[in-house]
């Protein structure tokens, strides 16, 4: 409600000071009397027009008096007369400021405790921030409700469930996490129909929504609240830096694995207060050590990271654990710990193997793999013109023909491996296939060097050349392909990828390829692609550098390509040690890699960590057997507590993307729970892999629980709110009288004869009389 505006008479005068806050803070509408549509007494232009004359008759007199005067007194002189005529001309257009004030006791104010765990922490002058909360707006005799009290009325929520709290003491501050900007949002709406003059938040700034939500959808919710125009005033609790604390800051893992894999967790540890210390970082599944480490922390401000190798045996869901145990000082330990869920499978992974020729590079694959239980090598040879050799396949229909000519039959694989064989072999649609095969159905492709393959085998220009990593050249001489030494040597990228671990440590990994021999290769590969990752450089004769292994990602899928023709000399060369097992382990972990995040026909796509008595939201992706979304399927899906306890949940489909089902369910236990997922459509029944969900006490609030300042003035600024400390937050009160948001009067307070103006012209005229009368011009 605006009120009508009142006489400038029947306005007392604010004091000086509070007059320039109003000037230089809340930047009000209007200066000029004419701006609220009345005329100003003496028009301005005329005003503008005398001020002019007499400033230039002014200056003309003082000239002609002044003219054996420096130039410099002649300036101040003249300086100090128009500066006192302009004032007197501003005074004379009778300006006026208008400021939009709240009317008493007509407007609500809501105040937003933040009662999440973090709130806990004790470091707002040896109190809690919740004690500092309470303090602040524990009852109505607190400092800030007894301050909002006196002109609004004061309603009081929180940020962990909707609805009005009526005895803010006894809030327990257990939420699990803050949704800050999703919580104001809710007030607002709740206040919808109330004349809401803004909006008080009581918060360390912990926002777990805006960091679930990312970037863009912070900058959507920031927005939501501008343009409601309800200004919000966030009170900053506890410390913006601790003194001393370790945190597990994050933990790279990979989702799923093979049985008898060995997964390489990289955990980053930030600190303060602890630099150059040496700090144990230890890995529990099920309560017992897999792994263990040590981490040397930089200097304040720098995270440090160590990798830990970690061997899955036990097939289903693991709940791995990664900390560093407490250290003296550190005033939040909680941060200490994080965990992971890694789904094991232990199923066979079929990967095609097509060569053209007879050559030692299938038996050696063979023998590599033939000892992994989780690897199936389908081999395809072509020993002669539309004769094939077939090794390890279901049945005696399988690759009967040759190479698949379908997408059904090739998508069934989950890797290919492409040995020496020519592009021509393949028709267009097998080509084409190909490409698809990795990215659309996501499969994983190991392109190997020989005679026919790469630019040599008339690879380039063909749909499968964009998939490969590197850039395709032709290396001849003659009639015949000239076979050049290569030296392997390992990259920085190459050192931290899964594929090439050979060796349980990374500085024995680095040294066994260091003294790997050397192989040979007769194919051109100038250089990687600029989107691809060079793991393994070779080195030729000449010294010149070239890729060797190198990987990108395609689509959907992951790519491979080694440009030596003859490594199975890791396993047969003299300089090798019989029992050394390097060439059998880098094929084994190629391969698991080349397939780890190959789709399923029917899969639940990853879900993070769930809460008790929350919402688990389930998404389901079905395809066809081309890898083609399936629409209107009948998808439900079993889940499994950990006590047995079973319930059926229903998807429904989600109109605008094919194949996508989406359900939830609410967990009421903790614990892994196992959820599997199965999709009929017509007489085709599809069942998922299982799939797990942690159910556990969430702890992320405890992640970087400093106050966090950026986002709370981000907060305040986006909806033209203002910032405080829990020592100033009163201050509130006292900058909502002039919220724009709620119900409003208008004031008009005349600014021309506020004493401040009269000292001013006094100053002014006084000056010049002084300094005229020094230089005896008076």
């Amino acid at each position: 409600m605006n009120g009508a505006p009142v006489a400038p008479s029947e306005v007392p005068h604010p004091p000086v000071d509070a007059l320039a806050e109003f000037l230089f803070k809340y930047r009000p509408a209007a200066f000029a009397r004419g701006a609220l549509g009345a005329d100003p007494v003496v028009p301005v232009l005329l005003v503008v027009a005398l001020a002019s004359a007499v400033a230039g008759l002014g200056l003309w007199a003082l000239a002609r008096q002044a003219s054996h005067e420096a130039p410099r007194i002649r300036g101040t002189l003249g300086g100090l007369r128009v500066a006192a005529i302009a004032l007197l001309a501003w005074c004379l257009c009778r300006p006026v400021l208008v400021v939009a004030e709240s009317v008493a006791q007509r407007n609500v104010v809501a105040v937003l405790v933040d009662d999440s765990r973090s709130m806990r922490i004790a470091d707002v002058g040896g109190q809690t921030r919740a004690q500092a909360a309470l303090r602040l707006a524990g009852g109505a005799d607190s400092a800030l409700l007894r301050a909002l009290g006196d002109r609004y009325q004061v309603r009081v929520y929180r940020t962990s469930a909707p609805g009005r709290v009526t005895e803010p003491a006894a809030l327990p501050f257990d939420g699990a996490r803050t949704r800050l900007l999703g919580a104001v949002t809710r007030v607002e709406d709740e206040l919808a129909g109330a004349p809401l003059a803004g909006v008080v938040v009581l918060t360390d700034g912990a926002d777990n929504g805006a960091r679930d939500a990312g970037a863009s959808g912070m900058t959507e919710q920031l927005s939501t609240l501008r343009a409601r125009g309800v200004p919000v005033y966030p009170v900053g609790l506890g410390s913006a830096r601790f003194a001393k604390d370790i945190e597990v800051a994050q933990l790279e893992v990979p989702r799923a694995a093979l049985r008898n894999a060995t997964v390489l967790v990289d955990v980053l540890v930030s600190h303060r207060g602890f630099g150059g210390a040496t700090l144990p970082v230890i890995a529990e599944d099920g309560g017992r050590i897999v792994a263990q480490g040590t981490v040397t922390l930089a200097r304040e401000g720098e995270a440090a990271s160590v990798r830990l190798r970690v061997p899955v045996t036990e097939a289903g869901a693991r709940v791995l654990r990664v900390r560093v145990p407490p250290q003296p000082g550190e005033l939040v330990t909680e941060n200490n710990e994080r965990r992971v869920l890694i789904t094991v499978r232990d199923r066979k992974e079929k990967v095609l193997f097509v060569d053209g020729e007879p050559r030692p590079e299938i038996k050696f694959a063979r023998r590599a793999v033939s000892g992994d239980q989780q690897l199936q090598l389908v081999t395809l040879l072509r020993s002669a013109k539309d004769k094939y050799l077939r090794l390890g396949v279901d049945d005696s229909l399988e690759l009967v023909n040759g190479f698949p000519t379908t997408r059904a039959q090739l998508f069934a694989y989950r890797a290919i491996v492409l040995g020496s064989i020519e592009a021509n072999f393949f028709t267009a649609d097998q080509l084409r296939m190909l490409a698809d095969f990795v990215s659309e159905r996501g499969g994983g492709l190991l392109a190997l060097g020989g005679r026919a393959s790469f630019g040599e085998g008339g690879w380039a220009g063909t749909p499968l050349a964009d998939v490969l990593p590197v850039e395709l050249g032709v290396m001849a001489r003659g009639d015949s392909l000239h076979a050049v030494e290569i030296k392997a040597g390992l990259t920085p990228a190459g050192l931290r990828h899964p594929a090439l671990q050979v060796m349980p440590t990374d500085s024995t990994v680095a040294e066994r390829w260091r003294t790997l021999p050397p192989l040979t290769t007769v194919n051109a590969l100038p250089r990687a692609k600029s989107g691809a990752t060079v793991l393994l450089e070779g080195t030729l004769g000449d010294r010149t550098v070239r890729p060797l292994l190198a990987m990108q990602r395609y689509g959907k899928g992951r790519v491979l390509a080694l440009g030596a023709q003859d490594d199975w000399l890791w396993q047969m060369h003299a300089e090798m040690a019989v029992e050394d097992s390097t060439h059998e382990r880098l094929w084994r972990q190629m391969l698991r890699w080349l397939v780890s995040e190959v789709p399923d026909r029917a899969e639940l796509a990853p879900i993070g960590e769930a809460a008790r008595g929350e919402a688990v939201s389930l998404r389901a992706l079905v395809r066809d057997s081309v890898f083609l979304g399936r629409n209107g399927a009948s998808v439900s899906a079993t889940v499994t507590a950990p006590g047995g306890k079973a319930q059926e949940v229903a998807f429904d489909w989600a109109v605008d993307r094919d194949g996508e089902y989406a359900a939830s369910f609410v967990p009421d236990s903790d614990g892994v729970h196992e959820v599997r997922v199965r999709a009929v459509s017509g007489r085709d029944t599809t069942l998922a892999a299982s799939a797990y969900v942690l159910v556990a006490d969430p702890t992320d609030e405890y992640f970087g629980a400093e106050r966090r300042d950026a986002l709370l003035a981000q907060l305040a600024n986006e909806t033209g709110g203002h910032g405080y400390d829990a020592d100033h937050a009163t201050d509130v009160a006292r900058d909502l009288v002039y919220s724009p948001s709620g119900a409003t009067q208008v004031r008009r307070l005349d600014l021309w004869d506020m004493p401040v103006v009269f000292v001013v012209l006094t100053m002014l005229l006084g000056g010049e009389w002084w300094l005229r009368r020094r230089r005896g011009l008076a």
